[in-house]
């Protein structure tokens, strides 16, 4: 009979689920792509269905259901945190308390309550449910799935029951914590104080920051690091706790913050300037700096040859290639669905591995199957879907389709791509996604003006044929997952003056300029035909038109909403935006063609 365990992460913000058969991820989903609501937090009732009709399976049939963290002790860090604050921090004390005390202190009791009321049983017939903590998920995401026998594992993110850094080793399927540094002490936190400080959304602008740091100049490094961080030659470190205000209140940083840098917080959506761009260059190099450390501390201690990144701040792909290039390890995996969303599957492998004891299997070239573990469309559905909007498309053969697309992106049309399962993770991989050409130098203003409707500084990253990536790339190794940036060969300098204009934040160079950083880096994806056929064919065939193996990947959504998961969310973006095409499967749309479009 098969072993399945099913690992649930909700109640803070992306909530997903995940199931493994066998000790193998079968299935993934956030909660967002079903609910629409970008980061959604709630109990993910979506995601858990989708998983178990995806593997066939009743919830009865569970060994086990995992949550991600332990709730009891998340609780105690609150209160010891408010009481060593208190008199202040009442107003945040005030806010959090409620919320605890009606829910959040009682979970087991909701969370059977929530899966039993979802699949109509009794919570005395449901699977036993178990709770991982917070960073155990994290690493257990990061070290499983990897295609390392042994390895160090080493966890940043901004907070989880107490642990916002952790180590651990990882050796075949034992996972052995090593040591921590708490809360309030946060490389996350750190970085996430000048995301809310240069006017940017927590929990979902990092992105930004770390796209806008290019930018900029390291001016304000130095003074991170003389006033609001001690930080040893081991890579640990504190934070000096009264430039924030986290721990306490309801903001990010303090007026000592404030005065340090020159002033209040930037206003969203106001203009951007150099100071931010400065600033986000300047705790970026903190933050890769403080990385070096620790990962450089890591090795001497275990002696592993390998290293495996979980946690949030494993999204950092600029930090990640200086790890790769200057670190002590000689090979480097990172969890491609890093942050909270992710530890529904470490939840789910460490109780596999621990609570069932059992073996591991490695996978080459890792276990994530590409990532693409969500749900996907048959062409019947697809065309029932775009019927009932009266949608005008053509069926082609696939190698009509590739043809098609890749005529259509060398004449500079931007096209949505929908293609197989749903990718697992903040990343479009190739089948949630929008290509573009980047020859064009005015893609990316037209793209992030026109198209996504975000910032217009906000970069776009490659994909390429893996076996051409080192003719366009400094790249060595396979970057299947977008985790790390690497330099794009035969750019030509930028000429500087010395002298930066306020709103001068757009790049336009060398030879694939719409997917080229400032910094000539782009964040990587290299496509394997083993694992992604499609994908790859429509690179050949674009190839064949240009001489160039590369395209424009972008996620398929809109600025506030999260990528697309259905035909009808797929349909309803490429009708509100400027894409001239749209590819759902082998059904080809014009934009030109369709019905007038009614906002609801």
């Amino acid at each position: 009979m098969n072993r399945a365990i099913l690992g649930i992460s909700a109640h803070y913000h992306d909530s997903a689920a995940a199931l493994l058969v066998d000790g193998r991820v079968r299935a993934a989903a956030q909660e967002e792509r079903f609910s629409r609501r970008k980061h959604d937090a709630r109990f993910p009732a979506a995601s858990i269905r989708f998983c178990l009709e995806h593997c066939q399976l009743a919830i009865e049939e569970l060994e086990a259901i995992v949550f991600y963290e332990k709730p009891l002790l998340t609780f105690e860090r609150l209160l010891e945190t408010h009481i060593a604050f208190a008199p202040g921090g009442f107003a945040s004390f005030a806010a959090s308390m409620p919320v605890w005390l009606k829910e959040k202190l009682f979970l087991r009791q909701t969370l059977r309550k929530n899966l039993a009321e979802l699949f109509g049983l009794r919570a005395r017939e449901l699977p036993p449910l178990l709770f991982a903590e917070h960073h155990q998920s994290h690493a257990a995401a990061a070290f499983y799935p990897s295609p390392f026998e042994r390895a160090a594992v080493l966890c940043l993110d901004g907070v989880g029951e107490w642990a916002t850094t952790s180590a651990w080793l990882g050796d075949g399927n034992l996972l052995t914590p090593l040591w921590e540094i708490h809360f309030p002490h946060s490389l996350g936190l750190l970085y996430s104080a000048f995301t809310a400080y240069t006017g940017f959304r927590v929990n979902s602008g990092e992105y930004k920051l770390m796209g806008l740091a290019p930018h900029g100049e390291p001016k304000y490094a130095q003074r991170i690091l003389d006033n609001l961080i001690d930080l040893k030659d081991d890579g640990t470190f504190r934070l000096d706790m009264g430039s924030f205000n986290y721990a306490q209140g309801l903001t990010m940083t303090s007026d000592r913050f404030h005065q340090l840098f020159g002033g209040p917080p930037r206003r969203p959506e106001s203009e951007l300037t150099c100071r931010e761009a400065d600033l986000a260059r300047s705790v970026q190099v903190v933050t890769e700096e403080i990385v070096l450390r620790l990962a450089r501390t890591l090795h001497r201690e275990t002696g592993a040859t390998r290293l495996c990144l979980g946690g949030g701040v494993a999204l950092n792909c600029v930090a990640n290639r200086r790890l790769a290039e200057e670190g002590p390890f000689e090979e480097i995996w990172v969890q491609p669905a890093a942050g909270d969303a992710g530890s529904a599957l470490g939840a789910a492998l460490a109780a596999h591995h621990h609570y069932l004891n059992a073996s591991r299997r490695v996978e080459t070239p890792d276990g994530m199957q590409g990532c693409f573990l969500g749900p996907e469309f048959a062409e019947p559905e697809i065309g029932r879907c775009l019927d009932e909007h009266g949608a005008a498309y053509e069926v082609l053969d696939e190698n009509t389709l590739l043809q098609r697309v890749a005529e259509h992106l060398a004449a500079g049309r931007v096209v949505g791509w929908f293609q197989g399962r749903m990718e697992f993770g903040p990343r479009a991989l190739g089948n949630r996604s929008i290509l573009a050409d980047p020859r064009d130098p005015r893609m990316r203003e037209r793209l992030n003006e026109r198209t996504k409707k975000r910032e217009s500084f906000r970069p776009f990253a490659p994909s390429v044929m893996a076996e051409k990536a080192a003719d366009w790339f400094t790249a060595t190794a396979p970057h299947r997952y977008m985790t790390t940036v690497t330099e794009v060969r035969s750019t030509e300098n930028r000429q500087d003056t010395g002298d930066r204009e306020e709103n001068d934040l757009l790049a336009g160079f060398g030879p694939i300029p719409a997917v080229t950083h400032v910094d000539r880096s782009a964040r990587l994806q290299t496509v394997h035909w083993a694992a992604q056929p499609l994908f790859h064919g429509l690179l050949e065939a674009f190839e064949r038109e240009t001489g160039c193996p590369v395209l424009v990947n972008t996620s398929f959504n809109v600025r506030g909403e999260p990528i697309v998961c259905s035909p009808e969310d797929a349909y309803r973006c490429f009708m509100r935006t400027e894409m001239d095409y749209l590819a759902l499967g082998n059904l080809l749309l014009s934009k030109d063609r369709q019905p007038e479009w009614k906002e609801e």
